[in-house]
């Protein structure tokens, strides 16, 4: 990496889990975007609202892909509805943990989470996001609302899941499994709703960390996706959580989703493998402060 003729840094490349490109003034080369590719690392486009634009994808894939991706395409409408209920109640659960984990109540979000039905018919999930928001970052921004056009604390969001999102993108591909093919999310002309499905659940610890960010700031500074920032959001996909196999990082734990999704396509297994919570609690405030 340079700026203006000078090295600012140097990564090995196996070990970067996704490129992300915001300023209007990035170049690369031909042979790293090739060699990314072969890496299976997505390469993400952001627009002016810090959200992708673009993610260039690379086409070698997993051994088993055609097959996989058949028995994607064969799931039945009453088995993708039980598997979002699945992720919605995994959601609801995760901003529950996230607010208990910067000292916000949460009993009531955990209420909601056996009355999830299939596909969500009550959208359980959206009335979830009415009482999360304002107490998670309700006093990050004044009159904060989540809208993906604002700059602040919801660029520094979109930022985040743009993180995530890539991350969900990799896993995705490594499972063999077909990105446009969704369990819920149907937005035409998008290319990657499978990844827009398998992040829900891990967006509240993207969250946590634009709090932390906040909360870091001088009184009535905003947000402003500094170089830290962005590098504090970008270690959402470090974060280590609980799951059946003991603690493990976030793109471990997207890795494992998406084969636990693989397997289900092609009936090796009942339902998806999920993580906890962060297993340092209250210390994901630190590291974003």
């Amino acid at each position: 990496m340079s700026r203006e003729g000078d090295e600012i840094g140097r990564v090995p490349l196996p070990d970067i889990g996704a490129v992300i490109v915001r300023g209007y003034g990035a170049t690369l080369s031909l042979n790293l975007a090739a060699r990314l590719a072969e890496l299976n690392v997505p390469l993400v486009l952001c627009g002016t609202d810090q959200s992708p634009a673009s993610i260039v994808w690379p086409i070698s894939g997993h051994h088993a892909q055609g097959h996989i991706i058949e028995a994607q395409a064969a799931l039945t409408r009453p088995r993708t509805k039980r598997l979002w209920q699945v992720l919605v109640k995994a959601k609801i659960a995760a901003q529950a943990q996230a607010l208990e984990a910067v000292g916000e109540p949460a009993a009531d979000l955990k209420s909601m989470i056996p009355k999830v039905l299939s596909g969500d018919v009550d959208n359980l999930e959206a009335q979830a996001a009415r009482r999360y928001w304002p107490r998670m970052l309700g006093a990050a921004e004044e009159g904060f609302t989540r809208k993906r056009e604002r700059d602040g604390v919801n660029a520094a969001l979109n930022y985040g899941y743009a993180v995530l999102r890539a991350g969900a993108a990799r896993s995705i591909l490594s499972a063999g499994l077909h990105p446009s093919l969704s369990l819920h999310h149907i937005s035409r002309g998008d290319p990657l709703r499978l990844a827009d499905d398998i992040m829900e659940p891990f967006r509240p610890w993207v969250d946590v960390i634009v709090r932390g960010l906040a909360e870091a700031k001088p009184t009535n500074q905003p947000v402003t996706l500094s170089r830290d920032d962005k590098a504090a959001l970008v270690d959402v996909l470090t974060i280590d959580l609980e799951g059946p196999f003991g603690a493990s990082p976030v793109q471990t734990c997207l890795n494992r989703l998406c084969q636990s999704l693989a397997d289900v396509c092609l009936k090796e297994r009942e339902t998806l493998e999920l993580p906890g919570p962060p297993i340092f609690g209250t210390g994901l405030l630190g590291r974003a402060g």
